[in-house]
């Protein structure tokens, strides 16, 4: 028998009032978190906001440097592929490529400073669902993305000889918003693995970077070895810069049936699979809970 009364406390603003305190375990919260995941959302772009030079610019300003050396020190002036001139071929390949890494090197940051700095708990108290926590924080990665490739879009569009005017914008923020996303995962959960940067940076050097070299940025696969395409096909990030590059030069390199639909349903497959791991992962506590 529970003879225990009920805690109450009133309502300052209105004394006749009484506000009943749930049991423990019990949510308040029976809906989607929405002030929650846009409190996380502005924490996460103010932290990579604030030293915009470093996250934002410098990316941009790198990956243009690989516009100049392909475009003059090797020559490629007057070289076309797959029909268009080489400069806009390359052009929105480095353009995602910088997307793309942008986007790993900021969710793989953000659960795991917090590891390294004793601050994880600001992550884990807050009522946020595990579900709310990933669009948080995958929200924030591809905010980053879409920065650093609009920087970039535009200092190619101020580069004589590179002409970066999109044929296909839904195919351009289709294929961003996937391939951002997907880095995205993949950053979240390299953060909950990695225990120091060593990690992360072994995950970038690795695995990232040569995923993006390798997926035609600087090259059209439909001209490689039957066996290096089969690999390269096998490659999630060839898809998602097929299909960006698409959205600018309205044609692809490439020999599948279908290839834009194919390149929607791998990325759309890989993302629900990286997706359920991230989450799976969060919601174990796995290297994020005592």
């Amino acid at each position: 028998m529970n003879d225990q009364p009920q805690i109450s406390r009133l309502d300052s603003t209105n004394p006749d009032a009484t506000a009943s305190f749930a049991e423990p375990g019990v949510p308040h919260i029976h809906t989607l978190n929405v002030p929650g995941m846009q409190a996380l959302y502005v924490k996460e772009v103010r932290r990579f906001f604030k030293v915009q030079l470093q996250t934002i610019w410098a990316p941009a300003i790198t990956t243009l440097l690989f516009l100049v050396i392909f475009t003059i020190a090797l020559g490629g002036a007057g070289r076309t592929v797959i029909g268009v001139p080489f400069a806009d071929f390359i052009a929105p390949g480095l353009i995602m490529m910088a997307m793309l890494q942008n986007s790993f090197a900021n969710s793989s940051f953000s659960l795991l400073v917090g590891k390294i700095q004793g601050t994880i708990v600001d992550y884990l108290m807050p009522p946020l669902a595990v579900g709310e926590l990933i669009i948080a924080l995958v929200g924030a990665a591809i905010t980053r993305a879409i920065l650093v490739g609009l920087a970039l879009w535009l200092a190619m569009l101020l580069w004589p000889g590179v002409h970066v005017g999109p044929d296909h914008l839904w195919a351009v923020a289709l294929f961003g918003v996937l391939g951002a996303m997907m880095l995205g995962f993949l950053g979240l959960i390299t953060s909950v693995w990695a225990e120091k940067f060593d990690h992360a940076a072994a995950v970038t050097n690795f695995v990232v970077t040569p995923l993006a070299l390798l997926s035609g940025t600087f090259y059209s696969v439909d001209k490689l070895a039957p066996w290096f395409q089969t690999i390269a096909h096998g490659n999630p990030v060839y898809y998602a810069i097929m299909g960006f590059r698409y959205g600018f030069i309205g044609t692809v390199d490439s020999t599948i049936a279908n290839p834009i639909l194919t390149a929607v349903l791998m990325l759309v497959a890989v993302n629900i699979v990286l997706g359920v791991v991230t989450y799976r992962l969060l919601a174990s506590g796995w290297k994020l809970k005592a």
